[in-house]
């Protein structure tokens, strides 16, 4: 789906977005939310707290359920000893200090990584007893750096742990939303992801329809081999894109998130657009209960041009990004994706000003309001409590 091309006010985007659940004039009752099942959209902790602390992190997931999360989100990489432990990347230099670590200095290497030329430290290099001699660190310098060393990398299990210790000490059931990455770069080297991690959901007794996990990937074949292996939990088909062409609103795709990586290795050209499609959404429906698309498919951005063709740096920062943008009109993915009976789970809302369309005025609130007018039935957010406390003025303008 191509994204919207044509800007609006934000007045006639409040007044295009009044869905069925707005409240009737007058004060009359509301009808149910638009979400999928007419309940408030869950928010889910991306990486953690991540906006605060090293993400990815015991602390950072246990500050995400401090501040009121209903779901943790990790990604799953595998150690050389088989060991499933929560990292973005499975390149260690992006977000730990093995960089640092004179140590491991001869294990610095390149590879390519679905697609990738990729220069660090890989997972699948180290035990689990070396990776827990690393601090994590910030992957954002704009972002606090003062905890960077601190915080060790955790395992799968241990972040299970702490969710159901978690839910015991508060009262509330915290879920867990891990993600097998780059599965296929990991089943190529005889690290496979996805029995490790059916086989600890069943031991966490959380291998059932109703257990609060979500499990997402990228690619398909993840998803439909744990299907096919007992998974029982709810799946999510993530869909990814690089980035946004300015001029247009339109997604442009580059190696490696143009498609799933396994679609590459097997000599399919097409992009993760076609995901989008009603057909491509129906094909979803077949293995998975909903999708994790990027923001961009709901509501793009589109810069100013100048006579140069080149997009202009409006807030004059120095730096081209959504600042320097406004939002389009939003495309029918929520509704599509509703009308095929999947759920909607879109990523990543940030509170940063470079990372907000102009039309939302420096306020993050102003983004999630509009998404959840759309309908979303969850947000990946790095920052919970901004989420929660833009759901909660939601929800009460709502009358609910």
């Amino acid at each position: 789906m191509t994204p919207s091309k044509t800007p609006i006010a934000a007045a006639a985007l409040a007044a295009a977005l009044c869905l069925a659940g707005c409240s009737a004039p007058g004060g009359g009752a509301t009808a149910r939310l638009p979400t999928l099942d007419g309940q408030p959209p869950l928010v889910v902790a991306h990486r953690g707290a991540s906006g605060y602390l090293p993400e990815e992190t015991l602390e950072a997931y246990a500050r995400a359920i401090d501040l009121g999360a209903d779901y943790i989100e990790m990604d799953l990489v595998s150690t050389r000893d088989g060991v499933l432990i929560t990292r973005h990347d499975p390149n260690l230099a992006i977000s730990t200090d093995v960089a640092s670590r004179p140590e491991f200095a001869a294990r610095k290497k390149t590879i390519q990584v679905d697609g990738e030329t990729q220069t660090g430290w890989f997972s699948n290099d180290f035990t689990l007893a070396e990776i827990q001699r690393l601090g994590a660190i910030s992957t954002d310098a704009e972002r606090p750096q003062q905890f960077n060393g601190q915080y060790k990398v955790p395992t799968f299990q241990q972040v299970i742990d702490l969710a159901k210790a978690k839910s015991r000490e508060t009262g509330r059931t915290i879920g867990i939303y891990p993600e097998t990455k780059n599965p296929t770069y990991f089943r190529d080297l005889g690290l496979p992801l996805e029995d490790k991690l059916i086989a600890m959901l069943e031991a966490a007794g959380w291998n059932s329809r109703g257990a609060p996990v979500f499990v997402q990937s990228f690619e398909p074949g993840s998803l439909k081999y744990m299907k096919g292996k007992g998974l029982k939990t709810k799946t999510v088909q993530l869909i990814d894109g690089d980035g946004i062409d300015l001029k247009t609103g339109a997604m442009t795709y580059a190696v490696p998130v143009d498609r799933p990586y396994e679609w590459t290795k097997a000599g399919d050209r097409r992009n993760f657009d076609v995901m989008v499609t009603p057909a491509g959404l129906a094909e979803i429906k077949t293995y998975a209960d909903g999708i994790g698309p990027w923001k961009r498919y709901i509501v793009s951005t589109k810069g100013t041009i100048g006579a140069d063709g080149k997009p202009v740096d409006v807030n004059r920062d120095g730096k081209i990004n959504d600042a320097d943008a406004v939002s389009t009109a939003p495309t029918t993915l929520v509704a599509d994706a509703h009308k095929a009976g999947l759920f909607v789970h879109p990523f990543t809302f940030r509170n940063e000003s470079r990372r907000l369309a102009s039309d939302y005025k420096g306020d993050p609130a102003n983004e999630y309001i509009v998404f959840y007018r759309l309908g979303v039935d969850g947000v990946f957010t790095d920052f919970t409590d901004t989420a929660l406390a833009a759901r909660g003025a939601w929800v009460k303008d709502m009358g609910r």
